[in-house]
């Protein structure tokens, strides 16, 4: 059974992140750090391959990102999915795990916006026409809070709060479930169903 825990979120409280500072301050927690941190990225791995497995088709293969970049541990999982034939899109599904929760939303990838087959203003058009009975329970958030913000539901805001600042601005719109609750959820269900749920809006950056 693919599951997660507050044990899970609890793998991102440690005082350092980079290889350098662990051997200059901790150089014997590394070997345990490091067996921790693979352990639950296997599982994280397998949980979302699990997801691309219920989505099926149109979906691509997802891209997951590794627990370390060579120099440093990550301070959260993240992996996202995309159509198959919107790969060059930045608009994305976004799954991220971090010390506070887990969070599955439509997000804009703003490290691949400079090469991306639509704009942001075309990404921000999943807010045409947008269904606000039936998203009224979600988390919407902009997209420079951060990812430990506490995040507002759709009906706590009137429409002229959800206007854009600039030509940068975007938000993201999704689920999120506290560290603390996720031994309520089968996260693979939980990740592919909002996913589902959130594919108009995906489809409507895209049209």
């Amino acid at each position: 059974m693919l599951t997660l825990s507050e044990k899970s979120c609890d793998l991102f409280n440690i005082p350092f992140f980079q290889f350098a500072q662990m051997k200059k301050f901790c150089p014997e927690e590394i070997p345990a750090i490091k067996a921790r941190y693979k352990t639950e990225w296997e599982n994280w791995k397998a949980i979302i391959q699990a997801v691309s497995v219920q989505l099926g088709a149109p979906f691509a293969k997802p891209h997951i990102e590794s627990w370390t970049n060579g120099w440093q541990v990550r301070a959260h999982f993240f992996a996202y999915f995309k159509y198959e034939f919107n790969q060059n899109s930045a608009a994305i599904f976004s799954v991220l795990l971090n010390r506070r929760r887990l969070s599955v939303s439509l997000d804009w990838h703003c490290y691949r916006a400079d090469r991306s087959q639509i704009n942001l203003q075309q990404y921000n058009r999943w807010w045409d026409d947008f269904d606000f009975e039936a998203f009224s329970h979600w988390d919407i958030w902009r997209g420079d809070e951060s990812e430990y913000a506490d995040f507002r539901q759709v009906n706590r805001l009137a429409v002229e709060d959800l206007s854009l600042r600039s030509d940068e601005d975007f938000w993201c719109i999704g689920r999120n479930i506290e560290k603390n609750a996720l031994q309520n959820i089968y996260p693979v269900d939980f990740i592919a169903n909002t996913i589902r749920q959130l594919q108009p809006l995906y489809e409507r950056c895209h049209r």
